[in-house]
């Protein structure tokens, strides 16, 4: 299985494509704005106009869009991937959305013998870059199986979850876990700040401890600096949280850290922050 269709070429979508180029795959794409492919399509991808075109005759499809209503656009109907996969096609959606639409997938493309996969990621565009993305897979054994090879192109911490729909679950748990970490690692520099500290060398003394994490080590040292450029933007987080919120509600229980942590991401987006980085969550404490 060498030839990929790949649609969905934003700040993820693109260091992806170029690691399964790198890896020999022959992969040809699609985005809705062609001018933010134009760099992978001079390094060798293959321009597809619609997404249809781009799973025509692909051993397998790859989609990481941004939001449910752009995957269920880029799946159905007569100009989707689900219609134009060949028979045996492996599609894998890597977008982080609903298990509900998930599972939909995974049946219609049951029906017409494509095997169905989601897999969502964890690891930002740092991650995406250096292909060391965290991989947590839905859908069939034997199809998780074949698609390996290719998962291992773009990641390091490849997990097969179980039926379809487990990836998108796990995938909100990832981020029920970070957002509580997120949140009091702003907490944090305040009250640093606050109590006469250097917050880098306070970041520098916590981090080493049991306190260390990702978000301090990555977003804690943007909050220092100011620096909000989205390696991960605040209205994609808004619809994770929300996602997690409806598994929660389906299951019976509440999220009381994520509600607390999405009233604050909401606040900013209200006030026209939502395309910058989640670590800009510290604004809402320099208030």
């Amino acid at each position: 299985m060498k030839k990929i269709g790949f649609i969905g070429i934003g700040i993820m979508g693109k260091s992806m494509v170029r690691n399964l180029m790198k890896a020999g795959y022959d992969v040809s794409v699609y985005n809705r704005t062609k001018s933010k492919a134009e760099d992978v399509i001079a390094e060798g991808a293959h321009w597809c106009e619609n997404a249809g075109q781009c799973a025509f005759q692909q051993d397998i499809v790859i989609s990481i869009v941004g939001f449910p209503k752009d995957v269920e656009e880029v799946y159905f109907g007569p100009a989707g991937i689900i219609a134009n996969a060949k028979p045996g096609a492996y599609i894998i959606d890597m977008t982080t959305t609903t298990p509900k639409l998930s599972v939909r997938i995974y049946e219609e493309a049951k029906k017409k013998g494509v095997f169905a996969l989601d897999a969502p990621v964890s690891g930002g565009d740092t991650g995406a870059k250096n292909g060391t993305l965290a991989i947590m897979v839905g859908g069939d054994k034997e199809a998780f199986d074949a698609c390996l090879p290719v998962f291992q192109a773009m990641g390091k911490n490849i997990m097969y979850e179980g039926k379809a729909g487990c990836g998108q679950h796990c995938k909100a748990a990832n981020q029920i876990a970070l957002c509580g970490t997120l949140a009091s690692c702003a907490e944090a520099i305040t009250y640093a700040e606050k109590n006469g500290l250097d917050p880098k060398v306070m970041l520098d003394t916590i981090s080493t401890g049991a306190a260390g994490s990702w978000q301090l080590d990555n977003n804690g040292r943007k909050m220092l600096v100011e620096d909000y450029k989205p390696g991960f933007m605040i209205d994609h987080y808004i619809k994770d949280l929300r996602i997690a919120e409806e598994g929660a509600k389906d299951a019976g229980f509440e999220l009381p850290i994520v509600e607390k942590v999405l009233a604050m991401f909401l606040k900013l987006q209200e006030e026209g922050d939502g395309r910058l980085g989640t670590q800009a969550i510290i604004k809402e404490y320099n208030k």
